[in-house]
């Protein structure tokens, strides 16, 4: 039985480690094939293509400094020289500073504000002609800080909050060429980058999500990488410009935050 994305290209930004790892791995199980971008860990990115190629799938590999439009170019001329097409693209990388507002500086608002969002616009850019006639998929990863305020947040928080905005313009204005674009929205989910936010505190951090989670557990890399694969298949074909939490229902009880 084929999978849900038989013979389908993906790039996706972040794929080296957490949640982007875990959407490439799954869209290679289900039958695509899969550009992994990497900043700086090159051996984790390797590995994750060596455990794509062993699911019988292509994986290219490519570096790229997401503040840099020449950097995002040269990797999207790597997918056109070697595929010559595209189906879906997942901005799932990100980058911030936990900080406080008084000690945020010049630096730490623009790069986070060039990964999370020109990053994306430039990369829309590329995928238009790469996606043409192909019924195209393109996924912005948010975060509920896009929402809610949460401590040391603000940057990534806002930077979020735009790239939801930005999915709905880019969804009103790539819909006529047939191409989808959605973001998801995940709560706590268990990552490096999620211990590192929780720092010194996160046992404490983690139990407390935990006991105002409905579901009652942190989220996952593969819960968040399933309904990538969702809206990347032909089964979310009519869904268009809408931002889809995974978080267990955590935001249902937003109470909690105040411990947080």
């Amino acid at each position: 039985m084929a999978g849900l994305l038989e013979g389908k290209k993906a790039f996706i930004t972040g794929s080296g480690r957490g949640i982007g790892r875990a959407t490439a791995l799954a869209m290679a199980r289900h039958g695509a094939d899969v550009v992994i971008h990497y900043r700086r860990d090159a051996d984790q990115a390797e590995k994750t293509a060596t455990e794509i190629r062993a699911l019988g799938r292509e994986a290219l590999v490519v570096k790229a400094e997401l503040e840099s439009q020449d950097e995002i170019n040269a990797a999207f001329d790597v997918i056109e020289q070697n595929w010559g097409a595209l189906d879906i693209f997942v901005a799932s990388a990100a980058a911030s500073a936990f900080k406080p507002i008084e000690q945020l500086k010049d630096y730490n608002l623009d790069r986070t504000y060039q990964v999370v969002i020109h990053s994306t616009v430039f990369a829309a850019q590329r995928c238009l002609p790469l996606m043409a006639g192909r019924g195209g998929r393109i996924i912005t990863m948010s975060s509920m800080g896009s929402t809610y305020t949460l401590p040391r947040y603000s940057v990534l928080g806002s930077a979020k909050a735009a790239l939801e905005s930005m999915t709905r313009y880019l969804a009103s204005e790539f819909g006529p060429h047939g191409i989808t674009v959605n973001a998801l929205n995940p709560g706590v989910v268990d990552t490096e980058s999620a211990k590192f936010y929780g720092g010194a505190n996160n046992d404490q951090y983690q139990a407390d999500v935990i006991a105002h989670t409905p579901l009652a557990r942190l989220g996952t890399p593969e819960d968040v990488a399933d309904v990538a694969v969702f809206l990347a298949s032909d089964l979310s074909r009519f869904i268009t410009g809408e931002v889809i939490k995974i978080d267990g229902g955590l935001t249902l009880l937003t109470g909690g935050f105040e411990s947080f």
